[in-house]
C-alpha cells in the first residue's frame, strides 16, 4: 500500500491537515495543490493513483480542472469533493466519468471507504467472489450428489453459469479450474442423466420438460395471443452464458418478464431442433407429415429451407390465424436491410426472425486461424459473440422493436460445446459427417463414451435403413476417424461442436420480454 499516491487539490488544504496525516500514518502517499492549474500541471509530470478534487475553488473550478485532466489523464480516477449538492454539479461530474462524490464536511474514514473502492475494489470484488464461490462449491457438489429431475439439472446448470460469469474477471485462476472441474462433472451426470430419461421424454411427454417441438405451443403462442405485436428472434446455436451478457444490454430497452429454460431435442443440431421448433413435431414426424420439407442427412442440399413453410402448417394445425412473417438473416447486408426497413413489421401479430452469426462463428472457429485465435476458450468466446451482438443489425433492431411497443421473445434451437476428447467411430461411406452425433449403419464406437439409439425410432428420429443408428457423444468428446486419426484430433480439438448430450447444447433459455 506504501505505493499508492494522492494528489489532493483544494484551495483551502492547509485545513485538511488532519485528514492528510491519517491517511499518511495509513500508508498513502500525499501530495498536496491549492489550485486546479497546478494540479493539472502535477498531474501531467506524476503518475498518481488517483486525485482528490474540490469542486468550489478560485480560478479553475473543480469541474474544469476535472474536464482538464480527463483530456490528459483519461483512466485517472478523481474524486469529486464539493459544499454543493445542486444537481447540475452532480450531473456534470457524473457526466465526466468521476469515480466518487463526497460532500464537505467529510471525515477521514469516508476518504478512506473511498479509497477502498476505486483502488482496492477488484481485489475485493475478487476475494468476495472467491470466498462465496468457495461456500456455494460445496453446496453445488451437495445438488449434484442428488439432482434427479430436468428442473434440478436447470437449477445447477444455471448456477454454474452465473459462477462461470462471476469468477470471469478476477485474478485466481485455481478457482476457475475448480469451476471448470464441477461443470466437468455435472456433464458426466447430466450425461446418465438423459441416457436414462431421454426415451421416456419422447415416448410420455407428460413427464418431459419442454422440448423444441412444444416450445411454439406452450410458450410462444400463448404471448403472441396475449399482445398486439410480438418479436420472436431465434438466434442460433447461443449458449446460456451468451444470452446472459446480451441480456445486460437487452435489458436497457426491454424487462425480462419470464424466462423459460427447455430443453433442446436431440440431435442437438440446426436441422433437428430448429425445425422442430418451427413444425411443432418431433423429426420422425415432419419425415412422414411433410416429406417433402424434411431432409435427411445425407440428402442434398440445404437443411433448414423450409422453416416458413413448417411454422405456416403448425399454425394451421393449431386453427390460429395470425399476421405472421417469417425472415431469416444470414449475413450483415440482410441484416442492415431488414434494420433500415423495420417499421413494415409493426403491422404483423407474430414476426420471427432467425439470425445465424452465431452458429457462422463457431464453425469459423474451426476452420480460420483468427477466430481461434480471438475464441481460444469460453471466456473469449462470450465476449466475442458479445462485441458484435451490441455491433449488429439485430441489437438495432431490437431497440426500434421496443419503440414500435412490440414484445419480445429471444430463444434459440441448440447450444453448443468446446469440444476436446475424441473418441473413435468406424461406419460405411455414408455416415452423417457431425462431429457430436452420427447416424447411419454398422457403426463401430466406444459405447461407455456415447448413448446408442439401436431403433430411431424409440426417440422420434428417422431411420435412414432398416439397421440405421444414431450415437451421441457425452460431455466434450467429438467422433473421429481412425483412418488420419492425429491429423482429424488435431484439426478439431477445442473447436465448438453442437449435436451431442451437454448441459451447454440441451440447455437452453427463451426469455420474455416486454417494452421499457
Amino acid at each position: 500500500m506504501g505505493g499508492i499516491s494522492i494528489l489532493w487539490v483544494d484551495d483551502e488544504i492547509d485545513l485538511l491537515k488532519p485528514h492528510i496525516l491519517f491517511l499518511e500514518k495509513k500508508g498513502y502517499s500525499v501530495t498536496k495543490c491549492n489550485n486546479g492549474a497546478d494540479a493539472i500541471d502535477l498531474c501531467e509530470e506524476n503518475n498518481y493513483d488517483i486525485v482528490f478534487l474540490d469542486e468550489n475553488m478560485p480560478g479553475l473550478s473543480g469541474l474544469q480542472t476535472l474536464t482538464e485532466i480527463k483530456s490528459k489523464k483519461g483512466n485517472l480516477p478523481i474524486v469529486m469533493i464539493t459544499k454543493s449538492e445542486e444537481e447540475y454539479i452532480m450531473e456534470d461530474a457524473i457526466g465526466n466519468k468521476i469515480a466518487d462524490y463526497l460532500i464537505k464536511p467529510v471525515n477521514p474514514n469516508q476518504i478512506l471507504l473511498s479509497l477502498k473502492k476505486n483502488l482496492d475494489h477488484s481485489r475485493l470484488i475478487s476475494e468476495k467472489t472467491t470466498s462465496n464461490y468457495q461456500q456455494e462449491f460445496r453446496k453445488i457438489s451437495m445438488d449434484l450428489a442428488m439432482v434427479n429431475s430436468f428442473e434440478e439439472w436447470v437449477d445447477v446448470y444455471k448456477k454454474l453459469v452465473y459462477w462461470e460469469l462471476e469468477l470471469e474477471d478476477i485474478s485466481d485462476s485455481g478457482m476457475v479450474e475448480i469451476l471448470e472441474s464441477q461443470k466437468q462433472e455435472a456433464n458426466s451426470l447430466f450425461f446418465k442423466f438423459i441416457k436414462k430419461n431421454y426415451q421416456d421424454w419422447i415416448q410420455n411427454p407428460e413427464n418431459a420438460p419442454i422440448l423444441s417441438n412444444s416450445l411454439f405451443k406452450k410458450v410462444i403462442l400463448p404471448e403472441v395471443k396475449k399482445s398486439k405485436g410480438t418479436l420472436v428472434v431465434i438466434i442460433d446455436n447461443l449458449r446460456y452464458d451468451q444470452f446472459n451478457i446480451f441480456e445486460k444490454s437487452i435489458n436497457k430497452f426491454y424487462k425480462k418478464q419470464e424466462e423459460i429454460s427447455y430443453f433442446s431435442i436431440l440431435p442437438t443440431a440446426t436441422q433437428y431442433a430448429r425445425n422442430s421448433i418451427f413444425s411443432g413435431l418431433m423429426p420422425l414426424e415432419m419425415e412422414q407429415k411433410h416429406p417433402k420439407l424434411w431432409r435427411n442427412d445425407p440428402d442434398e442440399g440445404g437443411k433448414n429451407l423450409f422453416e416458413e413453410e413448417f411454422l405456416q402448417a403448425q399454425l394451421s394445425r393449431l386453427g390460429e390465424n395470425l399476421k405472421t412473417e417469417y425472415i431469416k438473416i444470414t449475413n450483415l447486408k440482410a441484416g442492415k436491410q431488414l434494420s433500415d426497413n423495420f417499421n413494415s413489421i409493426k403491422q404483423n401479430d407474430l414476426t420471427v426472425i432467425v439470425y445465424n452469426f452465431v452458429d457462422m462463428l463457431s464453425h469459423a472457429k474451426t476452420e480460420m486461424e483468427v477466430i481461434k485465435e480471438l475464441a481460444s476458450d469460453d471466456k473469449a468466446y462470450r465476449s466475442l459473440t458479445n462485441s458484435w451482438f451490441i455491433n449488429s443489425p439485430l441489437f438495432e433492431m431490437i431497440q426500434k422493436a421496443q419503440s414500435l411497443g412490440l414484445k419480445l421473445i429471444l430463444t434459440t434451437d441448440h447450444g453448443t460445446i468446446n469440444s476436446k476428447v475424441p473418441t473413435k467411430v468406424i461406419g460405411d461411406k455414408n455416415i452423417s459427417s457431425n462431429l457430436r452425433y452420427k447416424t447411419g449403419k454398422s457403426l463401430t464406437y466406444e459405447e461407455k463414451e456415447v448413448f446408442a439409439v439401436k431403433n430411431p425410432k424409440d426417440i422420434m428420429l428417422p431411420s435412414l435403413h432398416m439397421n440405421s443408428s444414431f450415437i451421441f457423444t457425452k460431455e466434450d468428446y467429438f467422433f473421429a476417424y481412425p483412418n488420419n486419426y492425429n491429423h482429424f484430433v488435431k484439426y478439431y480439438r477445442n473447436t465448438y461442436q453442437h449435436g451431442g448430450i451437454s448441459l451447454e447444447e440441451m440447455i437452453i433459455p427463451c426469455a420474455i420480454f416486454a417494452p421499457k
